[in-house]
């Protein structure tokens, strides 16, 4: 019995591909999409993940990310190189991204991102992305996700993903009103899935650590919506094939001057993953030539 259910499976397969070689060529292929989580200056870790995987040529079919994440994903995606990434993002500062603003929507402004965006990414348009790419923010009047990708100006939704709540002010767009996307989506895995990942790796960056007591308002703000993801965590972690969690959790939000430090957090966590992935890869290149089909501007995530 079980070789006859082997034997109706293999001439399953085998009838799809006599209907559709590319198509079963293509699903055998594995297709990796990652996944890039939030944490501001934490995000670096993102970058030390970038370069283990291009200097070890590990092919990402497609990207996708939130908050800080939005940023590197973005930037990956335009054709920035790792190195590049980490030379801008060691430079950067709270005023290179954030003007001080004060409104009843939040006490400071995003506008000056656009200048730092058109520094770090080699192109501005999803259409015209290398890899594909989507960007997560939050829908503050109903609370979901709005996934952007496909069409589209790239720069104003990483604005809006990175629109951290009380921080910055919202962000208005195709007439709504978005702010930080991880407050809908802490790792944006099943957005990459659908875009045609196969094999899904989400880059966590942990809470920080017990020890790190807030000492000012936006500590308690930053602790406590770190609090709100955790009770996330199960749900994305259910769809991901593999997770890596650089170990950041003695890292301050704003600690942009641990740069190095924070890429080679980053770095060591994608090293301990690599035979794993290269295990996916096995002997076959993966097609990274056929992109998803075409979407509108925004869909619902």
């Amino acid at each position: 019995m079980k070789g006859e259910g082997r034997k109706a499976k293999w001439l399953e397969k085998l009838r799809r591909w006599a209907a559709n070689p590319r198509a079963a060529l293509l699903a055998s292929q594995p297709r990796i999409g990652l996944a890039l989580g939030g944490g501001f200056a934490r995000g670096l870790a993102h970058v030390g993940v970038l370069r283990v995987f291009q200097e070890h040529h590990i092919p990402i079919y497609c990207v996708g990310g939130v908050s800080a994440g939005a940023i590197v994903a973005g930037a990956f995606a335009s054709g920035t190189s790792w190195a590049d990434i980490a030379r801008v993002g060691s430079k950067m500062r709270f005023t290179d991204v954030a003007r001080w603003s004060l409104s009843r929507m939040g006490f400071a402004a995003s506008t000056p991102m656009d200048s730092f965006l058109n520094r770090l990414l080699k192109c501005y348009r999803f259409e015209d992305m290398p890899i594909p790419l989507t960007v997560i923010a939050t829908d503050l009047s109903t609370g979901e996700p709005v996934q952007f990708r496909g069409h589209g100006d790239v720069k104003l939704p990483i604005r809006a993903s990175c629109s951290y709540p009380g921080l910055f002010q919202p962000i208005r767009c195709d007439g709504r009103l978005l702010v930080d996307g991880a407050m809908s989506v802490d790792l944006p895995v099943q957005q990459v899935r659908r875009m045609g990942a196969n094999r899904v790796i989400a880059v966590h960056l942990p809470m920080q650590s017990e020890q790190l007591a807030p000492t000012n308002m936006f500590q308690v703000v930053n602790r406590s919506i770190q609090i709100m993801q955790m009770r996330m965590e199960p749900e994305w972690r259910r769809h991901a094939d593999l997770v890596i969690e650089p170990d950041v959790r003695g890292m301050e939000w704003d600690s942009f001057r641990s740069a190095q430090k924070l890429i080679e957090a980053g770095e060591k966590a994608a090293l301990a993953v690599l035979p794993k992935i290269r295990a996916w890869l096995g002997n076959r290149p993966a097609d990274a030539g056929f992109a998803p089909a075409s979407t509108p501007d925004s869909v619902p995530a």
